[in-house]
């Protein structure tokens, strides 16, 4: 089955953080999982560390790609459709970096591992 990673699974994979839940670490772990990292995360990733809200990206920012690749992840590029499709979506939310990931996710048939409730609002399945 083919997932994408929101940002915040990803970055508590990549911590072991106790806040991924039990059913993401599974779907992460299952090597017959084909498990996708959006590069709109590396665009999150990067613009709030540059706020001063994620200080610990400093180990990860100077190089994602190998970082994404190490973790048997693959990296999946944002393209003019996903940007079409993202301003299209309904609903309210309004976080771009959110439309992104999940008009990938349905562009891309995945479902988007993510703890976001508002998420699914936009037409997108999620697992948590």
């Amino acid at each position: 089955m083919k997932y994408l990673l929101d940002t915040h699974a990803l970055l508590w994979w990549l911590n072991d953080h106790d806040r991924l839940s039990p059913d993401a670490r599974e779907i992460i772990s299952d090597p017959n999982n084909d498990l996708y990292v959006s590069a709109a995360s590396a665009w999150e990733i990067a613009t709030k560390f540059a706020r001063g809200r994620l200080p610990g990206a400093s180990l990860i920012l100077p190089d994602f790609a190998g970082v994404i690749e190490q973790e048997g992840f693959l990296e999946l590029a944002i393209n003019s459709a996903h940007m079409v499709r993202s301003a299209m979506l309904p609903g309210e939310h309004r976080d771009p970096f959110d439309r992104i990931l999940a008009a990938q996710s349905i562009l891309e048939n995945m479902a988007l591992i993510s703890i976001d409730e508002k998420i699914p609002s936009l037409g997108v399945m999620t697992r948590w």
